[in-house]
């Protein structure tokens, strides 16, 4: 009873953190779903094309939550067998798809249309707190795109609040690992996806130009909307 407690809580700590949409199972366990864009796939163009933005909810974003739901059923399976080996092998691919339904979750509310204050910058609490952390704002964009373009390989650049130091850090991780890993106390403000399914189509493999454009179009309204819920 304490193996299924603990490794079913562990599976499924990653999905809670994003709210994101939960529907029965016709087996009693709980599995996700696709969460819907707040826009169309071609609001944000031209900073993103529409045919990325569809390819990359419907398609990539789709195969995590499939995978995920996947996992999770086998966990269950193994678990009820008692069978801690499975159990333990099936982690690896829990945190992947988790991590990118966890992170895509984010990053589809860190994106809106210009014409929905898109690009705008932050004020209020967080736009004091990143000029008080990083200088200025444009200091923050200058970092979280520079970090972002030297980041090998696949992952994610994120602005997030270390609740337990109580300021801004930016922080990249590898693949579909969510912040969480890098540290219990990192709360995501912002996460910028650096996958080449988030800008190969139009950008081909010049990753710099998609950081640079896709500040037209960051949602900072979620981002302080979730720093003053979340700071002290």
């Amino acid at each position: 009873m304490a193996l299924r407690a603990l490794v079913a809580s562990k599976a499924l700590r990653l999905g809670l953190q994003s709210e994101p949409r939960i529907r029965a199972h016709s087996r009693g366990l709980q599995t996700f779903s696709l969460p819907d864009l707040p826009y169309d796939y071609g609001a944000l163009e031209p900073a993103i094309s529409g045919e990325i933005m569809q390819i990359h909810h419907q398609k990539h974003h789709q195969a995590y939550v499939t995978n995920y739901n996947k996992a999770l059923e086998q966990l269950h399976d193994a678990i009820g067998k008692g069978d801690a080996a499975a159990a333990v092998k099936l982690q690896s691919a829990i945190k992947f798809n988790g991590g990118g339904h966890v992170n895509h979750s984010i990053f589809w509310k860190n994106l809106t249309p210009v014409s929905q204050g898109g690009g705008e910058h932050p004020h209020g609490k967080l736009g004091w707190a990143i000029d008080t952390n990083f200088g200025t704002f444009e200091a923050l964009v200058q970092k979280i795109s520079a970090e972002g373009a030297a980041l090998q390989g696949s992952g994610w650049v994120w602005l997030a609040l270390d609740k337990e130091f109580n300021k801004l850090v930016v922080e990249t991780t590898a693949n579909q690992d969510p912040l969480v890993t890098k540290g219990a106390s990192l709360v995501p403000l912002l996460g910028i996806d650096v996958w080449e399914h988030a800008y190969y189509l139009q950008y081909k493999n010049v990753r710099p130009d998609y950081l640079k454009n896709i500040w037209k179009v960051i949602n900072w309204k979620y981002a302080s909307e979730v720093y003053e819920k979340e700071s002290p």
